[in-house]
């Protein structure tokens, strides 16, 4: 303070022919030091009179720098602010004081609690710790640094798991205790250097070792402790304290101080009077040496030499000084001094920027310190900056720390953190202790968001059990460039025109009798049936539509079920001709009278074509199997009601019951007539077919179940051409004499002479 004062008065340009002058005394406690503070605000007559207005009243000093604590400056700011006397504390961190409702003219150019606290749970963080322990004391800034640790650790992640105000009765061993048992690595000692060094001395002779220890500004730079025998012990200390800058000539102020004094007057310093104030002019009025003084620690020493700036440039504006000088003639009251310093723009001083927030709080310039004990001597030496504009902002060089121990920085935490693709499940009352539990499959987890919760993935994702994000399902379904489907679409196209060549065929010997046993004119629709119900396999491939969907199955069943209905009635007219005309005779006249076969291929294929509108009217849909696969996305057919097309396959088996019955009840038949075998062979290989195909479907849901469907389709077609169709084909083309009326006549003379010996 006194170098600033005298630096600012041998300036020509802050306050020109103005001296500054000060009164200074040591805060031992608020007891003994209140008729010092009260002299400051008296008059000079050292009297306080009652009056209406203070205004115009001019106390002995019109600003107060100082004191050091925070506990001091509760019980002195009162008094100063009561008259809006500014009082600018270099010492005092409270966030109390940030109150400016309960201290208008209060002041501070050290950073708050709220700032230093900020700057330890950053610390904190940036080591991944969040099991920590909070030791301080009832002082005003004890308490309130603790109070803000608490609010401001809450959803960060951090856990106090340990705290101790102490008291003059705490016993520090059971303290020590307790912290091992619950595995506490980091200590917060917020406390101050008195109290700093009864911790560690006791931390010592109990032998607590191994730890972390974080040292709040008001012990981080004490120079009398790092001397404490055995400190190298405790742990490893790193501390915060408000960034040092370099004041260019101190030293050699001290120096010229010291050894320029004059001590005429002080002698040894005993039976001074009240007028002889030595201070630190006279040698013999200390034992302090310069080095002393200049090794004694600077943490505060910017804040008390910028707050004597402050007053000075306050006063400045407040004298209206320029560079011809000052208007002395002005009468300054403490009021416009407050005034002008809540007005000072920002300014840098030794390249460090001074202002104050509307709280009257400076901006926050700190150091992280270390503790450096690697040659058994302990050097405090910088690691780090932190600055809190415009946000917080913290580095630290983590390869300057040795850490005690094995060399690594130490594990304090609860629980281990989880791995990824793990979330916490909270265990007791701390959200730092957990279990770690993985994610089921189609779920992930993302730490960033929710430490506790699994996320579920989209429909259309999926992820593995563990997973840490999800993946596209990819879109399954049968492509026209598939080689399977390339192979099953030139079969159905090879049925197709094999349908063709025997209707060309049998339409050239319509009048044969090979083509009359067939079915005549029956014939064209049966194959034609066939190759309409072929048509379906197209729709089975490519992009599910709501067309495909709704034409893929019901062109074949419509089809087919006419088919079986033709095929029925050729089966069943055939034992008509041979058995019914014998023995029902008058049943068979009717039969052929009023066009029988007609009449039941008509009636079922007009029911069947009523069972599939109402099926095609239910509007059959593509929809995404989400369930069937965890990374496929299966596009199949949806129907709203299954009631038609049940109905529809139900007499699709009736039919192919009753052909199966009729062929076989005609096995004895005469072999040009008897295609039993041949529709016998079919029916059964179409039960076994869509047989294999439920099944199929049941077991499995894959993209390949349109395969077999389509396969199955065609095994319900290509038996029935080569076994029915074919071989009439081949009698036409290759065995001509099998194709005559004498030899069919030969074959039912035979038959009827085999049925009239039986």
């Amino acid at each position: 303070m006194r170098f600033a004062v005298e630096e600012i008065n041998n300036l020509t340009s802050l306050l020109p022919n103005v001296s500054l002058g000060y009164q200074l005394f040591d805060h031992c406690s608020s007891t003994y030091n209140f008729p010092s503070s009260l002299q400051f605000f008296s008059s000079h007559n050292d009297s306080i009179k009652v009056r209406e207005d203070y205004n115009r009243y001019l106390p002995k000093v019109i600003g107060f720098t100082g004191p050091l604590t925070s506990s001091e400056s509760l019980s002195l700011a009162p008094l100063f602010t009561m008259d809006l006397i500014p009082m600018i504390s270099y010492g005092a961190s409270s966030s109390i004081f940030s109150d400016k409702q309960l201290y208008p003219s209060f002041l501070r150019t050290v950073p708050s609690n709220k700032d230093q606290i900020e700057l330890i749970i950053q610390i904190i963080k940036h080591f991944g710790w969040n099991w920590v322990a909070f030791i301080g004391t009832t002082s005003t800034y004890s308490q309130d640094g603790f109070q803000l640790f608490y609010d401001l650790i809450q959803n960060v992640g951090i856990c106090l798991a340990y705290y101790e105000i102490l008291t003059d009765t705490s016993q520090l061993n059971t303290i020590f205790e307790t912290i091992d048992m619950l595995h506490i690595k980091v200590i917060i000692l917020f406390v101050d250097e008195l109290k700093a060094v009864e911790v560690i001395h006791l931390a010592i002779q109990h032998k607590f070792q191994n730890k972390v220890w974080i040292a709040g500004e008001a012990w981080s730079m004490y120079q009398p402790l790092t001397k404490q025998q055995g400190i190298e012990t405790i742990g490893t200390i790193i501390g915060v304290t408000p960034l040092v800058a370099k004041l260019p000539g101190f030293s050699n102020f001290i120096h010229q101080s010291r050894m320029g004094g004059n001590c005429k007057s002080c002698h040894s310093g005993a039976g001074l009077s009240d007028e002889a104030v030595c201070n630190q002019d006279c040698e013999a009025c200390s034992s302090q040496s310069a080095e002393d003084i200049i090794n004694e620690g600077n943490a505060y020493s910017f804040s008390v030499y910028s707050a004597v700036y402050v007053m000075a440039m306050a006063l400045h504006n407040a004298l209206q000084c320029n560079h011809s000088g000052c208007d002395t003639s002005r009468t300054v009251y403490p009021y416009m001094l407050l005034r002008e310093i809540k007005r000072l723009p920002k300014f840098s001083l030794n390249q460090l920027n001074v202002y104050f927030d509307e709280n009257g709080d400076p901006p926050a310039h700190y150091s992280v310190v270390f503790w450096n004990t690697a040659d058994h001597t302990v050097k405090i030496q910088p690691i780090g900056t932190c600055d809190n504009q415009p946000v917080v902002n913290l580095s630290i060089d983590d390869m300057q720390i040795h850490w005690h121990g094995d060399g690594l920085v130490p594990f304090s935490n609860c629980s281990a953190e989880c791995k990824p693709g793990h979330v916490r499940q909270q265990e007791g009352q701390h959200e730092c202790c957990f279990t770690c539990v993985e994610c089921p499959i189609n779920q992930y987890t993302n730490h960033t968001a929710d430490l506790y919760s699994c996320l579920k993935c989209d429909q259309y994702e999926w992820s593995e059990a563990g997973s840490t994000s999800c993946q596209k399902r990819s879109v399954e379904f049968l492509h026209f460039s598939d080689i399977i489907s390339i192979l099953i679409l030139l079969s159905t196209s090879s049925f197709m025109l094999l349908c063709l060549g025997v209707a060309v065929l049998f339409a050239i010997h319509y009048s044969t009798p090979v083509v009359r046993s067939a079915g005549g004119s029956m014939c064209f629709l049966m194959l034609g049936c066939l190759a309409a119900s072929s048509i379906s396999i197209f729709f089975y491939f490519g992009e599910p539509s709501a067309l495909s969907c709704a034409l893929q199955s019901w062109t074949f069943v419509c089809f087919y079920t006419v088919f079986l209905s033709c095929l029925t009635v050729r089966s069943f007219l055939i034992m008509c001709i041979f058995k019914m005309a014998v023995y029902l005779p008058r049943a068979h006249a009717l039969w052929m009278k009023y066009n029988g076969q007609w009449l039941l291929v008509a009636g079922v294929s007009l029911l069947q074509l009523l069972l599939c509108g109402v099926w095609i009217a239910n509007q059959a849909t593509p929809e995404k199997d989400t369930k069937s696969f965890k990374d496929q996305l299966l596009i199949i057919c949806i129907f709203r009601n299954m009631t038609a097309p049940f109905l529809c396959v139900i007499l699709m088996c009736i039919l192919s019951g009753l052909c199966f019955c009729f062929s076989y009840m005609g096995t004895d038949l005469p072999k040009n007539y008897n295609e039993a075998k041949a529709i016998t062979f079919s029916m059964f290989l179409f039960c076994l077919s869509w047989a294999v195909f439920f099944t199929a479907s049941l077991v499995s849901h894959s993209k390949y179940v349109q395969v077999i469907k389509a396969l199955v389709e065609l095994s319900c077609l290509y038996p029935i051409m080569f076994t029915y169709f074919i071989p009439k084909s081949f009698i036409i083309v290759f065995q001509p004499a099998k194709n005559t009326q004498e030899y069919f006549q030969n074959a039912i003379q035979s038959y009827t002479q085999t049925v009239s010996r039986m």
